[in-house]
């Protein structure tokens, strides 16, 4: 499973012109989960980007977290993270679980990080979405549950 990590000022998803999530400062989350992936990546991946020091303290440096700043939370499903494009010049999505799987664990994730009290706000999974992004910094950081195990 993976998980790319854009510190934001804000942020909003939208689907046919209506938005149906937004936040203000805190962490768009794109998350991508691949064939194999279990609860186990979930319960290592949201703890991890939640407790991850990304934001900077009153002297400017990285010595803060989510937790910390109570940021709010935008996770967005993007089965294009597990593009394979070693071969080619289309892109290959095999490695990515199935829909249902995914969307199982998709659940999974929000809900454990609802868990956490910070505010979390979704996409719609299986959807064609549109992003608006206001990078903080620009701060962006993969993390990958298999980088664990």
């Amino acid at each position: 499973m993976k998980a790319l990590l854009q510190r934001v000022t804000s942020a909003s998803v939208s689907i046919n012109g209506a938005v149906v999530g937004q936040i203000s400062q805190g962490l768009v989350v794109f998350i991508g989960i691949a064939s194999g992936d279990t609860e186990r990546d979930v319960e290592y991946l949201v703890p991890k980007l939640i407790s991850l020091r990304i934001f900077a303290d009153p002297e400017g440096k990285l010595n803060l977290s989510a937790r910390d700043i109570d940021a709010e939370l935008l996770l967005i499903s993007q089965f294009t993270l597990l593009a394979d494009t070693r071969k080619g010049r289309r892109p290959s999505f095999t490695d990515a679980a199935p829909p249902a799987e995914a969307e199982r664990l998709f659940q999974k994730f929000i809900d454990q990080a609802r868990s956490s009290g910070l505010k979390v706000a979704t996409g719609k999974f299986q959807q064609y979405m549109q992003v608006a992004i206001h990078n903080d910094g620009p701060v962006t950081i993969m993390l990958d549950s298999r980088d664990k195990f």
